[in-house]
C-alpha cells in the first residue's frame, strides 16, 4: 500500500510538470532549468531530471554527512521517466498566448504539483535529491517546509536562467507560492494516507478478522 501511494504521487507529480511546462506561463526554477538545458544542449528533459539527480546525490550526502541515498535515483529514474511520458501525451497541447487559459493550465499544475510531492513524500520512501535536499534544508535550520522550498526555488532560478529556461510570471509565482502549497497538502496528505496504511497493515496481520 506504501508503494501505492509512492507511485501514485509521482504519477500526479509529473502531469503537474508536465502541465506547466505546457502551458508556456512559466515553469518551477528547477523545471525551467531541466527544460533550458534540453532545449539548449540536447536529451530530454527527463533525461536531464536524472542527471542532475546523480549531482544533487552527492551534494545531499555532504550536507547530512551520510551515505549518499542511491535509492533516491530510484524515484528520480521514475520521475523522469513520467514526465517525458506526459510531455509526450500532452504533445501538441498548447494554450493560446493571450486569455485565462495559459494561466489556468498553470494553476492546475501547480496544484497537481503541490498534492503529489506531499503524497509521495509522506511515504517517506526514497524522495527524488531535490526533495531531499529541502527536508535536509529544514532539518539544518528548522523552517517549515515553505520556507525550506522557497530557499531552493530562488537556488535553482538564478540556475534556470543561466541554462536560458523559460522563465515567466509562472515562475515568480511558483517561488512565492510552491512551497506554500506543498506545506498546505502535506498534513491533509498525511490524514489521509495514514488511515489506510494503518488499516491495510491490520489486515495484512489478521487476514480473517472475527
Amino acid at each position: 500500500m506504501r508503494y501505492l501511494f509512492y507511485a501514485s504521487g509521482i504519477f500526479i507529480l509529473t502531469f503537474g510538470i508536465s502541465l506547466t511546462i505546457r502551458s508556456d506561463f512559466g515553469t518551477s526554477p528547477f523545471d525551467a532549468m531541466l527544460v533550458g538545458l534540453s532545449r539548449n544542449v540536447g536529451l530530454t528533459v527527463g533525461s536531464w531530471e536524472i542527471l542532475i539527480a546523480l549531482a544533487l546525490i552527492g551534494t545531499n550526502s555532504l550536507l547530512s554527512r551520510q551515505r549518499p541515498e542511491l535509492l533516491g535515483l530510484v524515484t528520480a529514474l521514475i520521475t523522469g521517466a513520467g514526465i517525458d511520458l506526459w510531455l509526450f501525451l500532452l504533445n501538441g497541447f498548447h494554450l493560446p498566448v493571450n486569455g485565462a487559459l495559459p494561466f489556468l493550465g498553470f494553476f492546475f499544475g501547480m496544484l497537481f504539483i503541490g498534492f503529489g510531492n506531499a503524497v509521495y513524500l509522506h511515504t517517506n520512501f526514497a524522495p527524488v535529491p531535490v526533495d531531499r535536499l529541502t527536508l535536509i534544508i529544514r532539518k539544518m535550520v528548522r523552517p517549515n517546509l515553505f520556507m525550506a522550498r522557497t530557499l531552493i526555488y530562488a537556488l535553482f532560478l538564478a540556475f534556470a536562467l543561466a541554462a536560458g529556461g523559460p522563465i515567466g510570471i509562472g515562475t515568480v509565482l511558483t517561488v512565492c507560492f510552491g512551497g506554500l502549497l506543498l506545506n498546505f497538502f502535506a498534513p491533509y496528505a498525511g490524514k489521509w494516507i495514514n488511515p489506510l496504511l494503518q488499516r491495510h497493515a491490520q489486515n495484512a496481520k489478521d487476514p480473517f478478522p472475527h
